[in-house]
């Protein structure tokens, strides 16, 4: 199910460095994409974020894929950011990345925007409905 998401066609699509985008009713779907994440690439991709929602926070679905692990500035400054663009996130993954991800990001302080992982995304809409 997670590595064989289709992308929509019926809708307007947005393509940055490390995800496509597109809404799903009132949430936003990110299908992540694999390269290492910069602080550069961050930066890009929030101003694209503000950009598709009009810069409005927006609950997120992200379909997550395997990606290197960012260094540790990177890792503060996507965490600073997450709460400039999305009211909560729910990550869709295969058991155990998400988790992974989790623990490198908020080891050692909760997220700054509710996130739960899952590994059913009618699962994860559910629960971001509730933020919408």
């Amino acid at each position: 199910m997670i590595n064989n998401i289709t992308i929509p066609t019926d809708r307007q699509i947005w393509e940055g460095e490390i995800a496509t985008y597109w809404f799903d009713g009132n949430i936003l779907v990110s299908l992540s994409k694999s390269p290492k994440r910069t602080i550069e690439n961050i930066s890009n991709n929030v101003a694209l974020v503000k950009q598709i929602t009009g810069n409005k926070r927006a609950p997120l679905l992200i379909y997550l894929c395997d990606s290197p692990v960012p260094d540790k500035q990177t890792r503060k400054f996507s965490t600073e950011q997450l709460p400039t663009v999305y009211s909560a996130m729910a990550m869709v993954s295969k058991p155990g990345l998400a988790r992974l991800i989790m623990n490198l990001l908020f080891s050692l302080k909760p997220p700054p925007i509710p996130m739960k992982s899952f590994t059913n995304d009618q699962e994860a809409k559910d629960w971001l409905m509730q933020f919408v």
